[in-house]
């Protein structure tokens, strides 16, 4: 009776887990994020050994994000007349091979930073296509219904992934090298293949008037302005997303000139991050019957811009892992509730140009963001550029909030 009783609770709680098309591609992600955080960790890692320069870790944060910045708007026409299965699997076989590419490189001690700035910009083109082929690949496999809860799933799954791969990869850098990571990460893209293979839904493709692409793009953008649970939702996430979300650029940077930490101690502060995000994720799934909330929607940007400033000012490391947990579950709350709340309002027939513009505000508009963030933290220092990133998110929350009230009367 108790095992029956913990077994009904845990499906209503997490009803996209007891969807067998969902368990494979859950599964397939839960491997492959842990060795993505672990090659985010040692990219970032070896670019600060090879330049020592977090401008120019910047310029690599921006070239990844480059690609989706000029190109994702004209994705989503592309994304809706094609079976996003099969979309995927081409863009997971890319990524393993780009990691491959990395490894041996950085293995034979050949690894230069413009070898990694071309790495950086071909896996941006790929994730261009993949971001938003995933988004709206989920809801094929797990209905509107459990829509939102299979949202929160991905976040804890990419989350988890956040916790272990740091944590890993700072003690494989320090014992094996970077490589390993790299290596690893490339193995990993074999569970997400695997899972893919087995997946069994149809080949689907809603039926829609033939135009062509700027035409399709134009009526997304038009869709999107006449939406409001779309529109402001995703003027918030790009705000934030560029000025104040720069972790892989902003952490490495404090982590080693404001609290003098090594890759383990650098590893770990993204390991706490990672914490509070799972932990994030797993209480949006659960409650993720409620459906998106305003209050969450702009409460957590708020939270995170608020802790990213206090973080600034810290010179205690353990004090610093504690606020990277604050961040981390503010983070992934936003993240995730603009993800639903979008989805949600979207028709099935625009959902790919919407999460293509999701894409594009959530990662397309990082390379103003990494370069901004480089550019400061060399200007101002490490701790001043945190805290200035986390002032900039406060007003733009209260502002968009603003904005958000008055079009809703």
């Amino acid at each position: 009776m108790i095992v029956q009783n913990i077994k009904k609770s845990f499906e209503d709680r997490f009803p996209a887990l007891t969807i067998r098309n969902y368990q494979l591609f859950w599964g397939g992600q839960l491997v492959s994020l842990i060795g993505t955080w672990m090659q985010n960790i040692g990219q970032a890692w070896l670019v600060l050994e090879l330049t020592n320069s977090a401008f120019k870790l910047g310029v690599v944060n921006a070239l990844q994000f480059l690609p989706m910045t000029l190109f994702s708007l004209f994705i989503g026409p592309f994304v809706d007349r094609f079976p996003k299965r099969k979309l995927i699997i081409f863009t997971q076989s890319c990524l393993m091979l780009l990691a491959l590419i990395l490894a041996t490189l950085t293995y034979f001690e050949v690894i230069r930073y413009w070898h990694i700035l071309l790495l950086a910009l071909g896996l941006g083109f790929v994730n261009t296509l993949d971001m938003p082929a995933r988004q709206s690949f989920v809801i094929e496999l797990v209905g509107k219904k459990s829509l939102m809860n299979a949202i929160a799933l991905n976040s804890a799954v990419f989350n988890l992934g956040r916790v272990v791969g740091p944590a890993v990869a700072g003690v494989l850098i320090g014992a094996l090298g970077i490589a390993v990571c790299f290596y690893l990460n490339a193995i990993s893209f074999c569970a997400v293949l695997i899972g893919l293979f087995f997946i069994n839904v149809p080949n689907y493709v809603p039926e829609r008037e033939k135009k062509d692409l700027l035409a399709e793009v134009k009526e997304g953008l038009f869709y999107i302005k006449g939406t409001k649970m779309i529109l402001f939702p995703l003027i918030l996430l790009a705000v934030i997303s560029t000025f104040t979300m720069n972790f892989n650029v902003l952490v490495p940077a404090f982590a080693k000139g404001g609290l003098d930490q090594d890759a383990l101690g650098y590893g770990l502060l993204m390991t706490s991050m990672g914490i509070g995000s799972l932990l994030g994720a797993l209480t949006l799934a659960a409650n993720s019957q409620k459906g998106p909330r305003l209050k969450v929607l702009f409460g957590a940007p708020l939270s995170l811009s608020l802790f990213m400033s206090v973080l600034g000012f810290q010179s205690n490391y353990y004090l610093a892992c504690l606020i990277m947990f604050i961040v981390g579950f503010s983070a992934i709350t936003f993240t995730a509730s603009v993800n639903s709340t979008v989805q949600l309002n979207s028709d099935n027939a625009m959902r790919g140009r919407v999460m293509s513009v999701y894409s594009w505000v959530f990662g397309g508009m990082m390379p103003l963001g990494s370069v901004f963030a480089g550019q400061i933290t060399e200007l101002l220092g490490a701790s001043w550029g945190v805290t200035t990133c986390g002032l900039i998110g406060l007003g733009a929350v209260v502002i968009i909030f603003k904005l958000f009230k008055g079009a809703k009367k």
